[in-house]
């Protein structure tokens, strides 16, 4: 199989670029497992940590370019995991960028997707934010698509694509809702949920972090490591599994930011934990306050879809996969 990854140089990306070296196959549009001979990364720049692997190729360049897109989705190209997007704050404050990459260039892959040989996979990484409002407690896989956000609006105008063009035949796709991801290495972004990775991953590091929303706030996150293994399993599962809808609310846990410093403190000590100090930043506090924070999946789970246990498996999961010195 002939496998490309948009967003490739992120870190969910690589991970799962590597995940699935370890693995070396995947299930075709047909049912058959077949070896992966060809992985491919596509971002705006090619991924600087190079894989000593001569099945990985990366490819830089925009990717609402056409000719980029015809580039690292040739004709014999097998499936597409669609990782890249203008994150939640970015697409609020800059509408333009927004629309240009996660409608535009996600259309522009799948009207090249439709001219492949063969149907390809496409599982696309979708967001909760297309949920918002009032809405039921738990969230059911059927609730009504209510965005509140510009970026809720681009992921659910995408979802809307990707089953049509199923419907269609001319993909095999699957939109997967995912929670936040928590915790990611690295540096903050301008995704308005950054602050959930940051009030653990700074006072890890002996660095002081700002909790911009307040105490009460609740989260449906995951893990990196548990959203790896769902990206995969959405992968593999059959097209007879999937009813009216390509969509699926991943599996998650519903966490309380000020829970999330709690498990903080329980793994790592006050003074890491001391180190959060709370300060509200009314328009990070609006974006989040329109996300639904509980959900009660049961698409996912049915196809072998998991969550984490507890917030603090999450924190000691990452403590482990960084190589973190808690200072």
């Amino acid at each position: 199989m002939r496998i490309v990854i948009t967003g490739g140089a992120g870190f969910l990306g690589m991970r799962l670029a590597r995940k699935l070296l370890e693995r070396g196959t995947l299930t075709d549009t047909s049912g058959q497992k077949r070896d992966i001979r060809s992985l491919v990364l596509l971002d705006i720049v090619a991924p600087l940590t190079a894989f000593d692997d001569p099945h990985v190729a990366s490819i830089g360049g925009d990717l609402a370019d056409p000719a980029v897109i015809e580039r690292a989705i040739t004709p014999d190209t097998d499936a597409v995991f669609h990782l890249a997007a203008v994150v939640s704050g970015h697409a609020e404050a800059d509408f333009d960028i927004g629309m240009r990459v996660n409608l535009d260039a996600t259309r522009a892959l799948l009207e090249r997707c439709r001219k492949l040989s063969a149907p390809p996979k496409f599982v696309c990484a979708s967001s909760l934010a297309v949920f918002g409002g009032p809405l039921p407690d738990p969230v059911p896989d059927d609730a009504p698509l209510t965005p509140q956000t510009s970026y809720g609006t681009q992921k659910a105008i995408g979802e809307m694509l990707v089953y049509d063009m199923t419907r269609k035949g001319f993909i095999d796709g699957r939109s997967l809702r995912l929670p936040t991801i928590v915790v990611r290495p690295g540096k903050p972004n301008k995704a308005a949920s950054s602050f959930a990775s940051g009030i653990i991953r700074e006072p890890l590091a002996g660095v002081d972090a700002v909790c911009p929303v307040a105490p009460t706030t609740r989260m449906w996150v995951q893990s990196p490591r548990a959203v790896i293994d769902n990206l995969i399993v959405g992968h593999e599962a059959p097209a007879a599994a999937f009813a009216h809808s390509r969509s699926i609310n991943v599996p998650g846990i519903c966490v309380g930011v000020r829970d999330m410093v709690t498990a903080l403190r329980s793994v790592a000590g006050d003074t890491v934990a001391d180190r959060v100090k709370w300060q509200l930043e009314p328009a990070t506090d609006k974006i989040v306050a329109t996300w639904a924070a509980n959900f009660a999946p049961k698409l996912g789970p049915a196809l072998g879809m998991i969550a984490d246990t507890d917030f603090e498996t999450i924190i000691r999961a990452y403590i482990a996969d960084e190589q973190i010195r808690v200072v």
